[in-house]
């Protein structure tokens, strides 16, 4: 639009338009890239600790049932389970906020293919 309205140096301003844009967009892909590592960071540590505890509880119940009650074995068991069903939700949700962060990234530079 800017090269067709000023007749001199239209195009000299139009180029300089389009390289402000890709420059914008190439910095845009770069924050999102660095955003989608940091909220991997984020999430890593948390599921790394549930895992942990899961198998902690687990193997805790495997120790014990030879000396324990079976009731205190089985709500060892039950506890490991019940951080397992933690773990998933917690990976299952990381996943759609990376998802997430990437669709919303991709949407945004499809405006830029249309331009």
């Amino acid at each position: 639009m800017v090269s067709s309205a000023i007749p001199v140096v239209g195009k000299i301003l139009g180029d300089a338009v389009d390289t402000v844009l890709g420059c914008g967009v190439i910095l845009k892909n770069a924050v999102g890239l660095v955003g989608v590592v940091i909220i991997l960071g984020i999430c890593i540590m948390p599921i790394i600790k549930l895992a942990s505890l899961t198998l902690a509880y687990k193997l805790l119940a495997g120790v014990i049932q030879p000396i324990a009650d079976d009731k205190v074995t089985s709500l060892l068991e039950q506890i490991g389970d019940i951080f397992k069903i933690f773990l998933a939700i917690l990976t299952s949700i990381s996943f759609m906020i990376i998802i997430g962060t990437t669709l919303v990234l991709k949407i945004s530079n499809s405006g830029m293919m249309y331009r």
